[in-house]
């Protein structure tokens, strides 16, 4: 924090005019104010540097202001900074313009408990003492810290969009005293009415005053209406220091003693009677809460008190008003017709985690045919908002689903609902309808991700009831059973909390009746049945054992593909497609699984599935080796101790390190078999490939043929290269070149494979396992890179090594522009 500037004529600079609408205070735009207190004056501002609406608290100096004064306040902004917890409104930062201290803090759209309680009068209890448990929660980790509030009041509490309680207004936090400091802080501010007595009475800071203000604040939340209410301050004082407050008789009928007890220790007069920590306070209220726990929510009320129940639930796990945070925010970023990239991209950058998840996600095979995108300006201008919106979506679910205790059972709920995603984003080609058929599948497992992470052992009792051998039930009969309401109302519900639009929520709720004979006319109708249609192959894919998958699927293809409109070689190369892709989903989210479990099984294309929608493979056609497209192989799956073998650093680096050489060779004249040899000589190197040659079209014979290349006896096989692309039968080589995909072969024995290859491969390299690299310029194949290994299966590759030599290709492929 820079050094404070004197003071000395602060209240003459303050005095010479007040701040107005549309001023600026350092880069802030002055939109309107928020709120006015005796120290303070809260504006709502825009930041142009990061395209938000922030509020910004404006010192109001009074008598005798001073460097002190304004030091005091910077001392707040490194307390209350110091102090992160979902149920704290964030300071973003401080600074002092014309000798104008101020406080930028996070604007959150929402009202106060203050306001909330003159709308509304009393509370039900369980939702006062849910609001209360989000502010202790938030206070304990303040004292931890070593900052007290001191001025806890229902105004200085904010409930947001997604129900929470978020703590404000540090406004005289304080520093928690050394024990053995002799000089003790003279306390000042706080608001009466909310003043613990030893506040009262002039005592040093400590957390049993946030403890009592606290108690004060469920008091009145309780009643509907301040505790002590005395229009002279001075007698407000007098009966806070010399009576026991209690909550008065008339409160709401379900405040019973057990209650009772627990608001009458917070307001103690004597602190040491009082809870010792806010912990500890926090810590009886979910006691006094956890009876109702163990009812059946079906005891509570209807499905819409079941779902308020579930949610209050649900918000007292840390992870929740996190989720809930980045969702609302994400959503809003992908339909608001204000934000711009530089917004969205902004708001992307402050989670670094995630931008490298969402960048490596882009480069997947879901958006590779645009080549290499490594900035997210750029990934939010080719993929757009709603593209940007269902992987950020995507990735902040798996971020909140981490869970040691049931991490297997979640993985494997998240693959099912991202393979379901998938595969209806296969299912729509258009643009706009597919990133809607992807949301639209993956959402329709929002109640069921959310159960199996924040209720355990109620999403157990329910897939034991699915699974039962007496009396199996439905999902939906076994949810209602267990939770009082059904997976997909419980999922709906939070997203209306979300404030997700009215599309996706329709989207999210299964069509009933039966399957429609033809395709509906309207688009977000024929949406639903293809997310419907996607989750129960998804469902398949995970339950079903291999050998009866591809009847299954085949069933449920012919069960729905009238009303997707769609054919039923259609579907199955969509959850081909799918399949594929998730592996290469699972490498960008970095998602674990142990082998041999249900979930592997998502990450695996076993052949059964593939000769089943890839006839053409056995009559030659081109279509038949999609499956051996290249993608990231080896970091999807961990060891049986559970560990992720760590691979040889020196590949990744050897691999860079040739880059550089060559685009160092490539910004100065060079030649372009120089600069080829260089390209070959680095793959080979790195990967430790036994031959590896460079191939090139011969334009009068349209054949591609050796040219020159590295590894024992490389020279003959160079010569034996050659590989008509026109020809009537073309051979795998040709194949690959003319569709311009890089493509893997692990083993070239298989007799499918076997006999697409041609003789002189057959008597001369016949190498079980090798890596075709096609160079293509304007969509024509010039050149191909091919490299070998003799063991079958050992070329592994993780994603930034697959990335790394698609780089190598490319510059080669460049080399080539620039030469000519």
């Amino acid at each position: 924090m820079p050094d404070i500037p004197a003071f000395s004529n602060t209240r003459s600079m303050l005095s010479t005019g007040a701040l107005r609408v549309s001023d600026t205070l350092g880069r802030f735009e002055l939109r309107k104010i928020l709120g006015q207190g005796a120290q303070s004056t809260v504006w709502l501002a825009f930041d142009p540097r990061l395209e938000r609406e922030v509020a910004i608290k404006v010192m109001r100096p009074g008598n005798g202001s001073d460097a002190q004064a304004v030091a005091q306040w910077l001392d707040e902004a490194r307390s209350v900074g110091r102090v992160k917890h979902p149920n704290i409104v964030p300071v973003y930062e401080a600074d002092i313009q014309d000798q104008q201290p101020y406080l930028v803090f996070e604007y959150i759209a929402g009202k106060t408990l203050g306001e909330i309680v003159k709308q509304r009068g009393p509370m039900n209890p369980h939702e006062a003492v849910a609001l209360m448990m989000d502010v202790l929660d938030a206070v304990a980790v303040a004292h931890a810290a070593g900052v007290i509030h001191r001025d806890l009041k229902p105004s200085n509490v904010l409930v947001d969009s997604a129900g929470r309680a978020r703590v404000m207004d540090f406004g005289i936090a304080a520093r928690i005293q050394d024990r053995n400091q002799a000089d003790a802080v003279t306390p000042s501010g706080g608001t009466v009415g909310y003043l613990s007595p030893e506040a009262a009475n002039g005592a040093a800071p400590a957390p049993s005053m946030d403890i009592f203000s606290a108690g004060v604040v469920l008091a009145e939340l309780l009643m509907g209406r301040p505790l002590i209410e005395e229009r002279d301050p001075y007698r407000a004082v007098y009966r806070v220091v010399h009576e026991q407050l209690t909550l008065p008789v008339d409160v709401h009928p379900d405040v019973d003693d057990s209650l009772r007890a627990i608001v009458a220790r917070a307001l103690a007069r004597d602190p040491g009677l009082r809870f010792p920590t806010a912990r500890a306070f926090l810590s009886e209220l979910e006691l006094w809460a956890k009876p109702d726990a163990t009812l059946a929510p079906a005891e509570i009320g209807g499905s819409s008190s079941t779902l308020d129940f579930l949610l209050r639930r649900m918000r007292h796990k840390s992870d929740f008003p996190a989720l809930s945070d980045s969702v609302v925010r994400i959503q809003s970023m992908a339909t608001s017709e204000t934000e711009s990239v530089n917004s969205v991209t902004n708001e992307i950058l402050k989670d670094v985690a995630l931008t490298n998840k969402l960048l490596r996600m882009v480069n997947s095979a879901h958006y590779a045919h645009r080549g290499s995108i490594n900035t997210v300006s750029r990934a939010v201008n080719l993929v757009g908002f709603n593209g940007i919106r269902n992987m950020a979506l995507s990735l902040v679910l798996l971020e909140h689903m981490q869970d040691k205790a049931h991490a297997a059972q979640l993985k494997e709920e998240f693959l099912r609902c991202l393979m379901a995603a998938s595969i209806g984003g296969e299912l729509c080609p258009v643009a706009g309808e597919g990133e809607e058929a992807f949301i639209g599948a993956m959402f329709q497992n929002l109640g069921r991700l959310l159960v199996q992470f924040y209720f355990p052992e109620e999403a157990s009792q329910i897939r034991s009831l699915v699974q039962s051998q007496r009396e199996p039930q439905t999902e939906t009969q076994a949810s209602i059973s267990v939770l009082g309401l059904s997976l997909e109302d419980l999922g709906l519900g939070i997203a209306k909390a979300w404030g997700l639009p009215q599309s996706m929520q329709r989207c999210m709720r299964k069509p009933l009746g039966g399957v429609p004979i033809r395709a509906p006319m309207d688009a977000g109708e024929r949406i639903r049945w293809i997310a419907m249609a996607s989750n129960e192959i998804a469902d398949v894919l995970l339950h079903s054992e291999q050998k009866d998958v591809d009847a299954r699927v085949q069933a449920v293809t012919r069960k729905y593909a009238p009303a997707m409109g769609v054919s039923s070689k259609d579907v199955q190369g969509a959850t081909l497609s799918a399949r594929k892709k998730l592996i290469e989903l699972a490498v960008a989210m970095e998602i674990r699984v142990k082998p041999g479990s249900a979930a592997a099984k998502l990450l695996t294309v076993p052949d059964v599935i593939i000769d089943s929608i890839a006839p053409e493979r056995e009559t030659g056609g081109e279509n038949g080796l999609a499956a051996f497209e290249l993608h990231a192989t080896s970091t999807a799956v961990m060891d049986a101790a559970g560990h992720v073998p760590r691979k040889d650093l020196r590949v990744t680096e050897t691999l860079t390190a040739g880059i550089q050489d060559i685009t160092n060779a490539m910004v100065e004249d060079f030649k372009l078999s120089d600069v080829l040899r260089m390209i070959l000589e680095t793959m080979f190197r790195a990967m430790h490939f036994d031959h590896i040659i460079f191939c090139m079209r011969d334009a009068k014979t349209e054949t591609m043929t050796g040219r020159f290349g590295l590894g024992d006896g490389v020279e003959v096989h160079v010569k034996g290269f050659k590989s008509p692309l026109k020809a009537p039968t073309p051979d795998l080589f040709a194949v690959v070149c003319n569709k311009g995909t890089d493509t893997m072969i692990s083993d070239a024995s298989e007799p499918r494979l076997a006999q697409r290859l041609p003789s002189w491969y057959r008597t001369g390299l016949n190498a079980p396992t090798f890596l075709l690299l096609p160079l293509v310029i304007k969509g024509a194949p010039f050149g191909l890179i091919y490299a070998d290994k003799k063991q079958r299966g050992s070329l592994e590759l993780d994603e930034k090594e697959l990335s790394l030599l698609r780089t190598l290709r490319n510059q080669a492929v460049m080399a080539f522009k620039q030469s000519n």
